[in-house]
């Protein structure tokens, strides 16, 4: 393998591990996925579901800021702001344990598509 090779995969990871952490998201919260990759900030759950998927993407994978950011289209300024907002509000014992919940069905999930050949998959 080659280091263009390995890099491009290292993005395709990156990027899936983003998709799935929106995708959990969407799922926990039931909004439209559209509203999420929407270019506007758009309502203020819908900005704070983005703020969580990509501080999940961020915490959960240890993707980097920038990283984050170009998988949500958005400046890495802006996901170190939706970070630090997610975080000052895991003092909520009701959103701890939704968001640690979160983190772990992601890291599973994550470590069974890398485990599973791609053969068995349907």
């Amino acid at each position: 393998m080659n280091i263009a090779s390995s890099q491009s995969q290292a993005v395709l990871r990156a990027t899936a591990a983003a998709r799935l952490a929106e995708a959990a998201i969407v799922a926990a919260i039931r909004i439209p996925v559209a509203g999420l990759r929407a270019a506007s900030r758009g309502r203020k759950s819908i900005a704070l579901a983005r703020q969580t998927a990509m501080y999940l993407a961020h915490v959960a994978f240890g993707l980097s800021l920038t990283r984050v950011g170009i998988c949500f289209g958005r400046d890495r300024t802006t996901v170190r702001h939706a970070c630090a907002l997610i975080e000052d509000r895991r003092d909520d014992p009701a959103l701890e344990f939704g968001l640690a919940a979160l983190e772990a069905a992601l890291l599973t999930t994550m470590t069974r598509l890398i485990e599973e050949p791609a053969e068995v998959r349907p």
